[in-house]
């Protein structure tokens, strides 16, 4: 249903363009492109689809949030008209997954990167102000911290002294989502590896460590938010006290409802983005299957547009794209062009 509502807004844009296609995004014909993926990327790729279609007439572009690790069971799912044409991710492809995608006939992944977000978390704005560290949200929420037994702590006091005693209640990602991939990887394995036995750990037995690190407690504390970001947006606002975890575009959209909890005294802006201060800085990407490039020629142009957007000053900054700097900004744009293979050797 989240999925539903929130693809809604874009595929209502795309029949009100009249292009006379009936495939309603499947995926069918060459005037149709078919996009599934991050709810973080979700409302960068959706502004490239709507200024896309208007400077396209009759072309489709249909975007569906369904989590970045949902967009690629769907993404690597086979060839051909049924399967999506791009992927929104805001994580890079992991090795597994590109097994599936060859396996099932989509041998051509390219891999583009389109800028850099903030993981954030958020409070309500009449919220407790908390300024937490990495150590700080594994101890709250991992399932067994440190391998020392069940999560017992109640507050942000039994974690931490320092802070409040306010209830440890926070909404974030499902499994499927990049988010949560990137949650476990920034901040709770950079927690759990405070602890120098954990660090060594993962030298001598790194699924023991992972399984300490990144599993997450399920007793209520951390609750599973979908991935209805905006949702989520309203549920902390209303509720001061509970957290919530999403991408820096969200936090920058909403910020008279919700603010950012520093981490490591860090506040997430586009420079400490940028310059990736903050500790939850990310890459963000989008993946195109080299096999629907022939039959869809369409789609260059389309990563043409989101390269042409992505930029500092573009539209994508203003609806809170951090863009890259330097020799990342070169790569990127270059990578947009040339449409290079991904080499499955670098992914992990």
């Amino acid at each position: 249903m989240n999925k539903l509502i929130i693809a809604f807004p874009l595929t209502f844009i795309l029949a009100a363009c009249g292009s006379g296609s009936t495939s309603g995004g499947s995926g069918g014909s060459s005037n149709d492109i078919h996009i599934v993926g991050s709810s973080t990327v979700y409302p960068f790729t959706k502004a490239v689809a709507e200024d896309f279609m208007r400077a396209n007439a009759g072309i489709n572009v249909t975007v569906e949030s369904t989590g970045t690790g949902g967009g690629m069971k769907l993404f690597c799912a086979g060839v051909g008209g049924r399967f999506p044409d791009l992927e929104d991710a805001s994580r890079a492809m992991k090795k597994s997954e590109y097994d599936d995608c060859a396996k099932n006939g989509a041998k051509t992944i390219i891999e583009v990167p389109i800028g850099i977000d903030g993981l954030t978390i958020i409070e309500s704005t009449n919220g407790p102000a908390l300024n937490l560290s990495q150590a700080d949200i594994y101890k709250a929420l991992a399932a067994n911290p440190f391998g020392k037994g069940p999560n017992k702590a109640q507050t942000w006091k039994d974690v931490n002294p320092a802070l409040p005693a306010v209830k440890i209640h926070v909404l974030g990602p499902p499994p499927t989502s990049g988010t949560r991939d990137s949650l476990a990887d920034l901040y709770l394995t950079k927690g759990c590896e405070t602890d120098p036995a954990m660090k060594a750990l993962k030298t001598s037995d790194e699924k023991k460590q992972k399984d300490l690190c990144t599993k997450i407690r399920e007793d209520g504390a951390y609750v599973e938010a979908g991935e209805n970001d905006n949702l989520l947006v309203q549920k902390v606002a209303g509720d001061p006290g509970t957290l919530g975890v999403l991408g820096y575009s969200y936090l920058e959209q909403n910020a008279d409802k919700v603010r950012p909890v520093p981490i490591t005294g860090v506040i997430p802006t586009e420079k400490t983005i940028a310059d990736l201060s903050y500790p939850g800085a990310r890459k963000l990407y989008i993946y195109v299957k080299g096999e629907h490039l022939t039959a869809k020629p369409k789609l260059r142009d389309f990563v043409a547009t989101y390269a042409k957007n992505w930029g500092a000053g573009g539209s994508l900054e203003k609806k809170g794209l951090v863009p890259f700097g330097g020799a990342d900004s070169a790569t990127a744009t270059k990578q947009s062009v040339d449409l290079k293979p991904l080499d499955p050797g670098t992914l992990k």
